[in-house]
């Protein structure tokens, strides 16, 4: 199965949620301004690159875990996906799309739209880190409720129904 975490810009929540899916950011705690800068893609993707894969890993069932930004497509951007699949014969029951864009908060909007929309990652950077760490807990639990998606049972066109 292929799992494609979405949100605005595609550098916070959806990047963040991929990690914790991943294993690659705890679940029981709190990262730290550290872990969450050590991530590939947190904080890195700029103006033009939204409605780009980003390929964060391999789980350990064999799903290939994307992040990506898709500006201002809304549910567009799942549309385009599952119509480029249909067009490359690939099953949408092989597809997963799970929007992170509802779990973000004031902080990461305003962190990131002056970390990467105005390019000034220094005054940014920790307002986006504070959100995101405000927000962990939320993006933990979406993460770990969807898990029964790609644990064995088909995606099929769920991701639209699906709750934060």
């Amino acid at each position: 199965m292929i799992i494609v975490y979405h949100c605005f810009g595609g550098s916070h929540s959806s990047v963040t949620a991929a990690a914790i899916h991943l294993g690659l950011l705890p679940r029981d705690r709190l990262p730290t301004a550290a872990e969450l800068l050590a991530l590939p893609y947190f904080d890195g993707c700029s103006k033009g690159e939204e409605g780009e894969l980003k390929y964060m890993g391999t789980d350990a069932s064999g799903n290939r875990v994307y992040a990506a930004g898709k500006k201002n497509l809304g549910i567009r951007f799942e549309t385009l996906i599952y119509d480029l699949a249909d067009i490359l014969g690939i099953p949408r029951c092989e597809i997963l799309l799970l929007n992170t864009s509802p779990l973000v908060n004031l902080a990461m909007r305003l962190g990131g739209f002056i970390s990467r929309r105005l390019g000034l990652a220094l005054p940014g950077r920790p307002v986006v880190i504070r959100g995101t760490r405000s927000a962990y807990r939320r993006l933990v639990d979406f993460v770990e409720q969807n898990r029964n998606l790609w644990a064995g049972q088909e995606a099929g066109e769920l991701s639209t129904q699906l709750v934060p």
